[in-house]
């Protein structure tokens, strides 16, 4: 059984009426709940009012893959936590970041950049192409598939070069977007995932709960306990030949 803790803010889902009917116990329990029904997950959820916003130690110990949705709070996840999560990332816990997660502090840290985009309040219709179709996040998933209505993100976006990019976006008038990308940081696996924009029922589609079911076992690798990340004393080793 792969650990899985859903982090979300939940904060709009408790402010805003038009997104509390869609997502009204939090994105994170409808993530929870079709993890739950996959039968290969333990799930706890995590949200940002919560103490250390609910990545304690012994949370984060016990997880082997970090689901996060972030929009609009980034900044009020302490530097602490972020510190924390980061050094389990690099000693092999996994980290799937969904849509506005580009802007999480974690994910910046991990990879280095700024992680910029240019996006739109105006929605557009977004077909989303798989182009790594022998990739395991792409396992069950067709060469492409629609979503009617999603906040327009387009390139360029300021992340490294992926490591594998498994899905890009259109959108209607012809902007493009990465927008399933894979990284490795020390011994962690990262999937970075685009669609899910807070307004509308993107977590209810089953080929994106399979796309995250998908991206969580990928992203479950063995721990390193007491990784360390510095750089240690170098000892003279005699190799002979």
């Amino acid at each position: 059984m792969i650990k899985v803790t859903v982090w979300n803010e939940n904060v709009h889902e408790r402010e805003v009426e038009e997104i509390k009917e869609i997502y009204p116990n939090g994105i994170h329990n409808v993530i929870k709940d079709f993890l739950d029904k996959d039968g290969e997950f333990v799930v706890r959820t995590a949200t940002l009012e919560q103490e250390e916003h609910g990545l304690t130690d012994e949370v984060l110990n016990d997880t082997d893959v970090l689901i996060w949705w972030g929009h609009a709070y980034h900044d009020m996840v302490s530097d602490e936590v972020v510190q924390k999560v980061y050094n389990r990332v690099l000693a092999g816990m996994g980290l799937v970041a969904l849509h506005s997660a580009h802007f999480a502090k974690i994910f910046r840290k991990l990879l280095g950049t700024a992680c910029d985009l240019q996006w739109s309040h105006i929605t557009r219709k977004e077909v989303i192409w798989t182009i790594l179709k022998n990739h395991p996040i792409a396992k069950g998933i067709p060469e492409h598939f629609i979503l009617e209505n999603e906040e327009l993100y387009s390139e360029p976006f300021g992340i490294p070069q992926p490591d594998e990019l498994v899905f890009i976006g259109w959108f209607e008038g012809g902007y493009v977007f990465r927008s399933g990308c894979c990284y490795q940081r020390g011994n962690g696996k990262i999937f970075y995932f685009q669609p899910g924009h807070e307004t509308f029922p993107i977590f209810y589609n089953e080929t994106i709960q399979q796309i995250i079911k998908n991206a969580t076992k990928w992203a479950n690798s063995d721990i390193v306990e007491n990784w360390n990340d510095g750089c240690p004393e170098l000892h003279e080793h005699i190799i002979d030949f």
